[in-house]
This record gives C-alpha cells, structure tokens and sequence, in this order.
C-alpha cells in the first residue's frame, strides 16, 4: 500500500493533509509536519478498521507515505 499525502496551507495559518488514496482522509494541523502526522495517523487507522472487519488485504501489508 502506497498513500500520498498532498499538503496546503489554510488561510488562517493552519495546514491540512489529506491521503489521496482515502476520500475523506484529510486532517489539520497547526503546521505542515504535525498536519501529516495526523493524516499519517488517521490512514493506520482506517486500515487497522478494515483489517479487524475482515477485509484482509491480499497481499502482505507494507505501508508507505509519500509527500506530494
């Protein structure tokens, strides 16, 4: 599994991160790098979520974040 992380600053001075690859996986944060820590955080849980609901992926998971 490969997410993309694609950051923007908020015109009141917060930043948002959002996975691509999760529609709906966006956080904000006071900066850019807590902001991708957060978005980081949230895409662990939404893939531990469908791992424990039984949508096991077919192959091994190996999870990598990339910036855009």
């Amino acid at each position: 599994m490969k997410f993309t992380v694609e950051t923007e600053p908020e015109q009141d001075g917060r930043w948002i991160a959002e996975i691509i690859e999760l529609p709906g996986g966006m956080k904000y944060g006071p900066t850019r790098e807590v902001a991708i820590g957060q978005a980081e955080a949230l895409a662990l849980r939404v893939i531990a979520d469908r791992i424990e609901h039984g949508e096991h992926p077919v192959e091994p998971i190996q999870i990598t974040f990339a910036a855009a």
